[in-house]
């Protein structure tokens, strides 16, 4: 059964299931009805970050158009468009065995594309959520529903995972930023 996080509660991942080597982030979410005519577009991304809270390269950004870490840690699976439909909307496949040494934090991120141009913001998305389930077992470990507290946001820090000794932990952040990606790239170290 998984466990049901509040925002801002933090939980053990790996020390508490010790056979997790390759987890599954999935990320959900619809939209609301009124969508001003134009169709959304939201997009999962992920940030490695070293303990400056920095990434130290753009291969360290996984998002649709960089979609494999070059150490194979994190794998995007792919972009989703329309996020139609039941269950995960997006998804980022993470193997703890092959995360480098200076990587402390993993940001995942969601944001919606060209939502300046479309009048759009997160006030508009509605059952959002974030789950890690063990891809061996399909076991859903940890799921954290982010709730309606969003308005003219157009990117959320939906989770971090970060190091704790050799030990990997869960953050439910629920953190919203104006500014789309190009404030969240800024905010990991990254120029745009």
């Amino acid at each position: 059964m998984a466990i049901t996080l509040s925002k801002g509660q933090k939980v053990d991942l790996t020390k508490t299931n010790p056979g997790l080597v390759r987890g599954v982030i999935g990320l959900g979410w619809d939209t609301n009805k009124y969508s001003g005519g134009q169709g959304f577009d939201l997009d999962a991304s992920a940030f490695l970050v070293d303990a400056s809270n920095r990434c130290q390269n753009d291969h360290d950004f996984i998002f649709y158009n960089n979609l494999e870490h070059p150490s194979g840690a994190l794998v995007h699976t792919g972009d989703n468009r329309t996020g139609e439909g039941d269950g995960d909307d997006e998804q980022v496949v993470v193997d703890f065995s092959k995360i480098p040494a200076y990587v402390d934090r993993i940001g995942i991120t969601v944001t919606i594309h060209d939502a300046d141009a479309r009048s759009q913001n997160f006030g508009q998305v509605s059952n959002a959520f974030v789950r890690l389930k063990d891809e061996a077992t399909g076991e859903e470990l940890i799921r954290f529903d982010l709730g309606e507290d969003f308005s003219i946001e157009t990117a959320v820090v939906f989770c971090e995972l970060y190091k704790h000794g050799n030990d990997w932990k869960f953050n439910a952040i629920g953190s919203g930023f104006s500014g789309g990606l190009g404030a969240l790239c800024r905010n990991y170290g990254l120029e745009v």
